[in-house]
């Protein structure tokens, strides 16, 4: 066996196996008398087949199969045992002649391997790297107030329908004919919701203004919702493609009005947000509040901290050489469904992020990063930490995010994407030691503005 590598550029790898009858013969013999002996063929008692039968009729796959095993082997283990930097995997060249799996002439492979460039990615404390403290005011801490007031509120009983609120009416829902009076056979609905507000015509919207317990209604749902069949299938409780026969008037007698009404600031609402006892008064409440935005913001600077940490280096790096042939042959491999143009499109994106990756491997190395258990279950229970907070649940015992924690790293379609967000809460930790930060201070407004330019 003959294994040799070439790099003339660096990039573009050439590699080079020659493979004689005896690096595999030993193999193909063992697998053919591992055959011969479960081998049912008519005529011969199992086990008793000529093996010339068996070499004959199995010969050529088990040969291919054999050197197909040796040549992954050797050709991982070569790249490997020389540190190559291989970006993908390796694709038989351009140069590969044919082979023949019938004699026993010796076999040669060649392939085309793409080389990671080579580059120092390298940070101290003289490169300055900008960090933003996201401020929290009076303004924020009254709109998440407001936010828990609104999620823990209930409806009441009104006697008026005002719009302002956001009133929801119930009623009963009856077809009209062309003179106006109440249609034979037609659509009744007891209990119809209503709630005008949202409908998509004004004119329709404010027949309902100012409406009492009884009022009677005539309006048009087709009118009300033009563009939306399913609106209107669902309100008059029939199938969307009836809707085109049910385009006249209908009446609405309101039978009740329903006002959603916001909790009071109050003790019930700091139990129910912070767990009973943890909150004592609305000064406290407003604390508590600001220090989980100041904790939830720290994750959003850190966010656009490596966001800062990239372009730095990207820029000191400068452009990275890469082998885009042999590169795009394999995207376009890994993307077989999608064709070339696929390739074409996103290749240059794809390179970039290429660039990034290598320059952050090079970082997690020198800062000595590893990524354990204990650290993927913490970004896990951040991550059910965070989804239990877009409901307002901000109260969530450890155990049960443990749990959650737990679940989540069950599924190997979230392990990856935990043991990334892992690898980032951990280097931008360290980074923020090494690296001398230039802090400044800045509204969320016009720190959403900055994510946006980006």
């Amino acid at each position: 066996m003959n294994i040799s590598f070439e790099a003339p550029d660096k990039i573009n790898g050439l590699m080079t196996i020659t493979l004689e009858k005896e690096d595999y013969q030993g193999e193909v013999e063992k697998t053919l008398k591992d055959y011969r002996k479960r081998a049912n063929i008519p005529g011969f008692r199992p086990g008793q087949a000529p093996m010339g039968m068996i070499k004959r009729q199995f010969g050529t796959s088990v040969k291919v199969d054999a050197v197909n095993k040796i040549l992954g082997e050797k050709l991982y283990g070569y790249v490997q045992e020389n540190n190559i930097h291989m970006l993908g995997e390796p694709l038989p060249s351009e140069q590969q002649e044919q082979l023949d799996f019938e004699g026993d002439a010796a076999l040669t492979f060649k392939f085309d391997i793409a080389v990671a460039p080579e580059f120092k990615a390298e940070l101290t404390g003289k490169d300055k790297v900008d960090y933003y403290n996201i401020t929290v005011d009076d303004k924020l801490i009254d709109q998440q107030v407001e936010m828990y007031q609104s999620r823990a509120g209930q409806y009441e009983k009104a006697e008026q329908y005002d719009a302002e609120q956001r009133d929801m009416l119930k009623g009963d829902l009856r077809e009209l004919d062309a003179a106006g009076n109440v249609k034979e056979d037609g659509i009744t609905v007891s209990d119809a919701a209503l709630m005008p507000q949202y409908m998509k015509v004004d004119d329709q919207k404010q027949l309902f203004d100012g409406c009492k317990l009884g009022d009677i209604i005539t309006w048009n749902p087709r009118k009300a919702y033009p563009d939306s069949d399913v609106e209107v299938s669902s309100l008059l409780k029939i199938e969307k493609d009836q809707v085109a026969e049910h385009t006249g008037d209908f009446t609405f007698q309101v039978t009740e009005i329903s006002r959603y009404v916001k909790h009071e600031v109050n003790q019930e609402l700091f139990d129910q947000v912070f767990g009973e006892g943890n909150v004592k008064d609305i000064k406290d409440f407003r604390q508590k509040i600001a220090d989980q935005i100041s904790q939830q913001f720290k994750a959003d600077s850190d966010y656009k901290f490596l966001l800062d940490v990239r372009a730095h280096m990207e820029k000191k790096v400068g452009k990275l050489e890469f082998p885009e042939a042999i590169l795009k042959r394999v995207m376009l491999n890994n993307n077989k469904d999608k064709g070339a143009d696929f390739v074409e499109k996103n290749f240059d994106a794809s390179i970039k992020e290429l660039g990034w990756h290598l320059i952050k491997e090079q970082l997690v190395a020198a800062q000595g990063i590893k990524i354990e258990d204990a650290d993927l279950k913490s970004v896990a229970k951040e991550a059910a930490r965070a989804q239990f907070a877009q409901y307002g649940m901000s109260n969530i015992p450890d155990e049960y995010l443990e749990n959650y924690a737990q679940e989540m790293l069950k599924k190997r379609e979230n392990v990856d994407g935990l043991v990334d967000r892992a690898v980032d809460v951990k280097l931008t930790a360290a980074l923020k030691n090494v690296v001398k930060l230039n802090e400044k201070d800045i509204t969320l407004e016009d720190f959403q503005k900055l994510l946006q330019e980006k």
